[in-house]
């Protein structure tokens, strides 16, 4: 009964998904996006870590959409919007930056290390950009940028334009096509891996982060061919985004010794946490590895 229910919503969700356009699909996608905001929102402003991180992922993978259908939707309200989002973002990254960096000092083997090293600076800072995040989240430009996103996905200028078009293509070829472009560009900048600077290795991390956004969304909002092929390209991107994202923590992390009292006077404290050069090694390791499947993925 369960393979037979299962094969039926395969079909209803097949079916339905072959009267989308690319239009219909970006808003699907983009308006999950904003609800997960409005979700999130109560929880955040009381201080919950998670709750920032998936607001950040919301605005992450809204923005990814964008990006993918640009062709069809980027008008000068989006660029507006996008000035707005970029103003939110500040505060948020922050957060989540000290969030992240409060429980690599709780890790068992950076504790001594963090205590001895950075001191109470952690936990001043996290209480200061929570703070700020929240003045931000309540206050009434956040409301109306939530409200003006959801108004500009619903019926903004970008769609008028697009329903007045002839030849816009079908949502199974514009989507094959360009998933096809986004792998092969990550696959291209990953090519030097090993030697890229800090700034790129972040740009990498965010393309990789962008293709494995769209691919759960496209898979899961519409249900298009080749989800096989998909799922191929989904794991490689997804290891190599958090190898890269993983370096980029650590290093935070370390970096924050370089301005402690502590270092700067030679009085107590090493500048980088314990086996911080081998687990640095460890996760570029596992992002070449990534990289090298995902070039591969798909390939028959």
């Amino acid at each position: 009964m369960r393979n037979g229910q299962t094969r039926t919503s395969s079909r209803q969700k097949a079916s339905e998904a072959a009267g989308l356009d690319c239009a219909t699909a970006f808003q699907k996608m983009t308006l999950e996006c904003v609800a997960d905001i409005k979700a999130h929102h109560s929880s955040a402003c009381a201080g919950d870590a998670e709750a920032v991180h998936q607001i950040r992922v919301a605005i992450t993978r809204l923005r990814a959409a964008v990006a993918f259908f640009a062709p069809i939707v980027v008008d000068a309200e989006w660029l507006r919007l996008k000035k707005e989002i970029a103003w939110l973002n500040g505060p948020l990254g922050a957060a989540r930056d000290s969030d992240v960096v409060l429980e690599y000092a709780r890790r068992k083997r950076y504790r001594a290390w963090a205590q001895g090293t950075i001191g109470e600076q952690l936990d001043q800072r996290q209480v200061r950009d929570h703070r700020r995040l929240v003045r931000c989240l309540r206050s009434a430009r956040t409301q109306r940028l939530v409200a003006a996103m959801a108004g500009w996905i619903r019926q903004g200028p970008w769609l008028a334009r697009y329903k007045r078009r002839t030849d816009a293509e079908a949502l199974q070829s514009y989507c094959t096509r360009e998933l096809a472009r986004w792998h092969e560009r990550l696959v291209r900048k990953g090519r030097s891996l090993k030697t890229l600077g800090a700034s790129r290795r972040h740009r990498l991390r965010i393309k990789a982060k962008r293709l494995r956004y769209m691919l759960e969304a496209l898979t899961k909002t519409v249900a298009l061919q080749g989800r096989g092929e998909f799922h191929q390209r989904h794991r490689p991107a997804k290891r190599l985004q958090r190898a890269l994202g993983d370096m980029r923590d650590l290093k935070r992390f370390a970096d924050l010794a370089s301005g402690s009292p502590q270092v700067e006077n030679g009085k107590r404290g090493k500048k980088h946490p314990p086996g911080y050069r081998h687990r640095k090694e460890k996760l570029l390791g596992d992002a070449i590895a990534a990289h090298h499947d995902l070039k591969y993925a798909g390939v028959r």
